[in-house]
């Protein structure tokens, strides 16, 4: 697999959200017949959400060369020899010009051509800008405008948040009924946009949550199941170090990555560290995510799922709902699978369980939290969806299983209610 690189190259952020494969040649042929082959064009333009035909016909006007369209083997050609660095040069180029805002910069916008038109809109700033039809792809773009096909997660999710901050305000004179973040630290600049919308959702889920039925959880005994009984935690809990046995039980499992399970393993290992770092920085809010990554890395463990497990417990507290956007890029580095997005889920059902004895208020935030993981990629609707079906034991005792997936019923059933939206909109 060809090497990550940021797709905004002059971005050297390591967590920067924003991934792409360097690209990747093949020199084949001599003389006047040879040509170079770039073996991944296919997945570089998917991490652009652009079609390879524009990829491929950029280079192609930049380097004076002829190409060939929509291969049936993908194998995207250009005439002649083209070193990949230079490619990747004339790529940044493309980036600039076809897929990032010119407001804000994101390169989370949609193509949309219409009478003549070429507009990108970012899905991120919510701006809207124009192409210059100038440029020669602008051309061959407004003659070879892609077949429209159903709206992926990204173009559903950020319809939602659309529709949902429309709703927040035109429902905003109604008192405040969202959650209390009074106890939550202040945010920053960067992240007020994103909270606004946040806020606007979690009103218009929480409006929608007062007419939901009180049904009972359905309890079963699945995947997320294993032995909760007072036995079997206190025997568990004696093999974790000092204070660390009250707060972090990982539980050894039957899916043990490696055979790491119980004593003093490097995830006991990793949660001990971050708690003595954020003892000595007086906060867990002050220990660097860079450097929790290092350290998780150091481990060998940065791509293991109780890996999230541990971090879940350690770097959030009652502040969970602050803290989570200052987090999400460290955690979107980690969080590569269902599983993973399975062991986000059981953490903070944990997390919850452990903090709701002294902060009641903890089981209202669920829904806030849910929305939050949702918002910056960490969790997919058919994990949560899946997860919130039915309570278990595997985590927390069934009680308060049962309470934390309640209360999770209005993200639920709006995520549930959205999806249908947008299929009856692609019909």
């Amino acid at each position: 697999m060809a090497s990550l690189v940021n797709v905004r190259r002059d971005v050297s952020d390591p967590f920067y959200r924003y991934k792409m494969e360097r690209l990747q040649t093949k020199i084949e042929g001599k003389g006047n017949g040879i040509k170079t082959v770039v073996t991944n064009l296919s997945s570089v333009a998917q991490s652009l959400a652009r079609p390879g035909s524009y990829l491929i016909k950029y280079f192609g006007f930049e380097l004076g060369a002829q190409t060939n369209l929509d291969p049936a083997d993908d194998r995207w050609i250009i005439n002649g020899a083209h070193e990949a660095q230079k490619l990747q040069e004339l790529l940044d180029g493309f980036i600039s010009k076809f897929v990032l805002c010119k407001k804000c910069k994101n390169p989370e916008t949609d193509v949309q051509i219409k009478d003549g038109r070429i507009t990108l809109d970012c899905k991120a700033c919510g701006q809207r800008t124009e192409v210059d039809l100038r440029l020669k792809l602008s051309g061959f773009m407004l003659k070879n405008v892609p077949k429209k096909t159903k709206k992926d997660k990204a173009e559903r999710r950020a319809e939602r948040a659309r529709k949902a901050k429309q709703n927040g305000k035109s429902d905003g004179d109604q008192g405040s009924g969202g959650d209390d973040n009074s106890d939550q630290a202040s945010p920053t600049a960067e992240d007020k946009g994103a909270e606004s919308d946040d806020d606007a959702l979690t009103r218009k889920i929480k409006a929608e949550a007062e007419v939901l039925a009180n049904k009972k959880v359905e309890v079963k005994d699945d995947d997320w199941a294993v032995d909760m009984s007072e036995e079997a935690v206190r025997a568990r809990q004696q093999q974790l170090p000092g204070e660390f046995k009250a707060k972090l039980v990982l539980n050894g499992d039957d899916e043990d990555e490696e055979g790491e399970g119980g004593g003093n393993t490097v995830y006991d290992q990793l949660g001990t560290w971050i708690q003595e770092q954020a003892e000595a920085k007086d906060g867990i809010n002050n220990v660097d995510s860079i450097d929790i990554y290092v350290k998780a890395k150091e481990l060998g463990i940065e791509s293991k799922h109780r890996t999230v497990l541990v971090l879940v417990q350690t770097i959030f507290d009652q502040n969970i709902c602050a803290q989570i956007p200052k987090r999400a890029s460290m955690l979107k580095q980690i969080i590569t699978s269902e599983r993973h997005e399975k062991a986000l889920l059981g953490g903070t059902e944990r997390l919850i369980g452990h903090l709701s004895g002294g902060h009641p208020d903890m089981i209202d935030k669920v829904v806030k939290i849910l929305q939050l993981y949702y918002h910056h990629d960490l969790v997919s609707e058919e994990v949560v969806t899946k997860w919130g079906s039915k309570a278990s034991k595997k985590y927390v005792d069934l009680s308060t299983s049962k309470k934390v997936r309640k209360a999770a019923e209005p993200f639920i059933k709006w995520l549930q209610e959205a999806e249908e939206e947008s299929d009856e909109d692609d019909e």
